[in-house]
């Protein structure tokens, strides 16, 4: 598996290059964001690492012309920022997974499984729409309707609603959703899952009468028309 790390600290990068390389992988460094969206470019990874602050080209900007090129591409952000509001700017930039420097080798190596596991075992369904109601996606086109209205989402909206629309009827929990949508462990010190829900419900649910959203209070949230 060929993986990609941008990082402009050249201790850090080597450590992840060192420990990848233990594991079985063929890592490829940049330094700096254009170097790094040169090689996505002219070169076949199975998944990029990625700092956010860096020279020439910053990794939200990165990741939002990676997701244009490579829209299947898995990445994963590495910074020392951890707050609810850069994991949503990381997450609404294209990112699949986000990890808080400092972190543990094992821990990236955990997310880079997953991730790949996920993007590896996915199989198409041969009809390509999920319909709930008046909602409808189609997982082709990434086209998002409700009542024949256009509803435009990020990426990590259009995952959450997804799995949403894959598991209607039935209270998901926040960790359930953070290890399914988010390949990670919920951290009950952020609300960055609240804080997409509620995203969702302005966009899904704002303009109409029935409400499809709900939140079950203590249990997590629920796809149904009530």
């Amino acid at each position: 598996m060929k993986i990609l790390i941008i990082e402009d600290d050249q201790r850090v990068a080597e450590l992840i290059q060192r420990g990848l390389n233990e594991h079985g992988f063929i890592p490829t460094l940049a330094y700096d964001g254009v170097s790094g969206k040169k090689l996505v470019l002219n070169n076949q990874y199975d998944l990029v690492i990625t700092d956010i602050i860096l020279p020439k080209l910053d990794g939200l900007d990165l990741c939002r012309e990676i997701r244009q090129i490579k829209p299947d591409l898995p990445i994963i952000m590495l910074t020392a920022l951890g707050t609810t509001d850069d994991k949503v700017e990381g997450f609404d930039a294209g990112a699949d997974d986000y990890l808080t420097k400092p972190f543990e080798m094992r821990e990236l190596l955990v997310r880079i499984r997953a991730l790949l596991k996920r993007t590896n075992g996915a199989v198409n369904n041969t009809g390509f729409i999920l319909k709930y109601d008046d909602l409808e996606m189609n997982l082709q086109t990434k086209n998002v309707k409700r009542n024949d209205t256009e509803i435009n989402l990020t990426p990590k909206e259009f995952k959450l609603l997804e799995y949403m629309l894959q598991n209607s009827d039935r209270v998901l929990s926040r960790t359930e959703i953070a290890e399914k949508v988010w390949d990670t462990h919920f951290d009950t010190g952020t609300n960055f899952i609240d804080v997409y829900i509620n995203y969702l419900r302005k966009k899904v649910d704002k303009d109409f009468d029935k409400k499809l959203i709900h939140t079950r209070s203590g249990m997590g949230f629920i796809l149904k028309a009530e």
